[in-house]
Order: structure tokens, then sequence, then C-alpha cells
């Protein structure tokens, strides 16, 4: 079964920069796209990045230019360096395989970007 654990997350102010980290189980994951997607209060939880098993990306409108992911497949692992952070920014941050994610979710991280 996959487990997906997510860290990184925090209270940052507007401008500044956060690296999140998400450790993925399974031997599939050198062969799986992954995302990173994010949940805001009240909003319905959206894609802001993936990365395919070769590493390519692709982003979010909102974020490109500010956000990079990246994946180590050696150590089974998916980043996503944020910089530029807005308020807007602020929601759970979760990762899952893209474009289907698997029906299980990690916890998430929290990002809260606020002066």
């Amino acid at each position: 079964q996959v487990q997906l654990v997510e860290s990184g997350g925090g209270l940052v102010q507007p401008g500044g920069s956060l690296r999140l980290s998400c450790a993925a189980s399974g031997s599939i994951f050198n062969v799986a796209h992954m995302g990173w997607y994010r949940q805001a209060p009240g909003k319905q939880r959206e894609l802001v990045a993936f990365i395919t098993s070769g590493g390519s990306t692709n982003y979010a409108d909102s974020v490109k230019g500010r956000f990079t992911i990246s994946r180590d497949n050696a150590k089974s692992t998916v980043y996503l360096q944020m910089s530029s952070l807005k308020p807007q920014d602020t929601a759970v941050y979760y990762c899952n395989r893209y474009p289907s994610p698997y029906t299980y979710w990690g916890q998430g991280t929290q990002v809260t970007v606020s002066s």
C-alpha cells in the first residue's frame, strides 16, 4: 500500500521561501508521474505542479516562475521549492500521483503566508 508523507510547511512572510518534501513508499515511485496539490480553506483541491517519471515538469499559471518541482528517485522523494510566496499560496499542500491520484492521501503540510 502506498504511503505519502509530506513535510516542510510552516509560517512564512510574503516574499519568503519554503521547500516541501514528500516521501513516498512503494517500488513504483520511479515510474510514476507525481504532483503537488494544494487545498485552501473553502476551496477545492487543485494541482500546483507535476513532474513526469522522466523529469519533465509543468506548473499551474498561478505559480509559474515561483515554484520548482523536482524528484529524487533514489530516495523516492519529490520536492517543491517555493519562492516569492504570496498570501494566496496559503493552503495545505499534498503530493500524490499524477494524473490519477491514489485514493490514499497523506496528511499534507500546512503553508501559511502572512505578515
